[in-house]
């Protein structure tokens, strides 16, 4: 294999990516990348990286989550503030179900770019590019929205920026101090399944209160005041990804200084493809997207090429099979794992294989699909003796009507309500946290324990 090189994937082949018109705004675009600051530090990536090789061996768990797509019209400090209080609320059920701590990774910051199952698409005749996220292009559909353009790239960094700075602000500024659990409830108020919620954050409350009482003053403890909060996105656009990539003079390996960690989406994870070259040279944890069509054989070899030191915590296993179709392929990628002996992170993507089209013509995901896979995916790790390590929701603090079911039963008519996705349907505020209470239902009876929750 080729000493790896930042540049080494413009050898293979590419898929997924836009063919840019003007190459000269594109290499100007690039070199001002090249001389930003990274979104993100090497220590904070090794970090993640111990805390993901704790969740392989069942001493933590991974909760990550997040829009779709960002968008550049729908950014707001508001948005990000709500997606961000959903998490804390999600990660506080699972910590006190699992009995471990909960690594908390956002799909934000950088999630602009999205894979599409057509280059192009038609409406009234007309035929167009796909839109392929705000990094690349519009969602418009006119011929000039949908031409690739590289200065957007720039934007997409500053949104990131942005996105960041307000996020470590929320993680280490107070915003974040378990006290204010009560303040976390958001909209998930009402009625016999939220009093469930509000009995556990109750139950929180009464055991900082005893620490208090017993001397152990709370108020003085940064570890019930402030969370780590990582980023992750799909590192989808190359020249992007390339651009902002830096030395770390620490170790001296290279960082993909646009996320703490990059994924492999199943469509781009061919084993000789310029996306697993790019991620295989990065010190980045990176996570692979597992479909049905991947094979025992391809699976071994992208396990050996992105993670030869079969480090802990390198690679996390995507599973995104649709309900129903768990048994038939969860199984043997576990046995494929084991039997390589690799060190992997398994984690349960129940969005992506559960997307239809509605009888109103809205693409959706029914909440019952996803709590399915869901259960399925834990069903199948403790028939095999294996560890379930995490969940990866699309999902959002907002209000929205994208998936239908749900504790406030998000009907087929009511889709068009608040139905603001630029590509596919998410998790709102109250599905979410409905979500949290059933995975951490399964984590407790991995336990072997009478659940800490009970799911909603």
């Amino acid at each position: 294999m080729t000493e790896w090189q930042k540049t080494t994937w413009r050898s293979k082949p590419r898929v997924q990516m836009p063919d840019y018109i003007d190459a000269d705004a594109l290499t100007e675009v690039e070199a001002k990348l090249s001389q930003f600051p990274p979104l993100v530090f090497a220590g904070e990536a090794r970090r993640l990286k111990a805390e993901l090789g704790a969740a392989s061996r069942g001493e933590a768990f991974l909760l990550q989550g997040g829009d779709c797509a960002e968008s550049f019209d729908q950014f707001s400090a508001d948005a990000i503030r709500d997606t961000f209080k959903v998490m804390l609320q999600m990660a506080m059920v699972l910590t006190f179900a699992a009995k471990v701590p909960v690594v908390k990774v956002g799909r934000m910051a950088g999630q602009f770019a999205k894979p599409r199952s057509a280059p192009t698409e038609t409406q009234g005749g007309v035929e167009l590019p796909s839109y392929r996220g705000d990094i690349i292009n519009e969602l418009a559909f006119t011929e000039g929205a949908r031409v690739p353009d590289p200065t957007k790239m720039l934007q997409a960094y500053t949104q990131a920026a942005g996105t960041l700075n307000l996020l470590r602000a929320f993680s280490k500024g107070g915003y974040a101090d378990m006290h204010k659990v009560h303040s976390w409830t958001l909209g998930f108020t009402e009625g016999e399944k939220a009093e469930r919620y509000r009995d556990m954050a109750n139950r929180i409350s009464d055991a900082l209160d005893f620490m208090k009482a017993a001397g152990l003053d709370s108020d003085s403890n940064e570890a019930l005041q402030t969370v780590d909060f990582y980023t992750s996105h799909e590192s989808l656009l190359l020249e992007y990804e390339e651009a902002l990539t830096r030395l770390d003079s620490t170790s001296g390996k290279w960082l993909a200084g646009s996320g703490h960690m990059i994924w492999i989406g199943d469509r781009t994870r061919q084993p000789d493809g310029a996306h697993v070259e790019f991620a295989r040279g990065v010190l980045n944890p990176i996570g692979m997207k597992c479909g049905p069509s991947m094979t025992s054989e391809d699976l071994k070899v992208l396990m050996a090429r992105l993670n030869p030191k079969n480090e802990a915590g390198r690679l996390s296993l995507i599973a995104r099979f649709g309900a129903g179709n768990v048994n038939e392929h969860l199984p043997r990628l576990i046995r494929t794992v084991e039997e390589e002996g690799a060190n992997v992170v398994w984690v349960c993507d129940p969005m992506h294989g559960n997307t239809i089209k509605s009888a109103s013509g809205y693409k959706t995901r029914p909440f019952e699909a996803v709590l399915r896979e869901v259960r399925e995916f834990f069903g199948i790790h403790k028939a095999e003796g294996t560890i379930p390590g995490g969940v990866h929701f699309e999902m959002t603090g907002q209000d929205v009507t994208e998936c239908t079911g749900g504790v406030r039963a998000v009907s087929d008519e009511d889709l068009s309500d608040r139905y603001h996705t630029a590509c596919d349907p998410r998790l709102n505020a109250s599905q979410s946290l409905e979500l949290a209470f059933l995975v951490a239902e399964e984590l407790s009876g991995l336990r072997g324990e009478r659940p800490a929750v009970e799911a909603v």
